[in-house]
């Protein structure tokens, strides 16, 4: 009987920088933040931005919760950047050492997100 298990594919040049990399962030959210400015009247200075379920929600902020949301999101973006690194070193890995089916024509390296 054959084993449904994956065999073990060595990790990628680079693979574990990046996940070093997710491990030294912070806390991470989603959305942005903006600073409308000191003289503008009808609301607050500082505020938060996301869309949930398809609906934009705004919160006010405090001047310590903006910056802290500032960096916050910031790493969010860090994080997603370093997995889409992930990503693509993950699937050259697994197109190159893992047997394929048979094809007629070898795909290209746009179809399997490896470039």
């Amino acid at each position: 009987m054959k084993s449904n298990a994956n065999p073990p594919v060595a990790l990628p040049d680079g693979y574990a920088e990046l996940q070093a990399r997710l491990g030294r962030l912070g806390f991470i959210s989603q959305g942005s933040v903006v600073e409308r400015g000191k003289g503008i009247p009808g609301g607050p200075r500082y505020q938060w931005t996301r869309v949930e379920k398809g609906k934009t929600v705004t919160v006010a902020l405090s001047a310590e919760q903006y910056e802290w949301m500032k960096q916050a999101i910031a790493n969010w973006r860090e994080a997603k950047a370093v997995l889409k690194q992930m990503q693509v070193l993950s699937r050259q890995a697994a197109f190159a050492n893992l047997p394929n089916p048979p094809r007629r024509k070898r795909h290209s390296a746009k179809v399997l997100g490896t470039k």
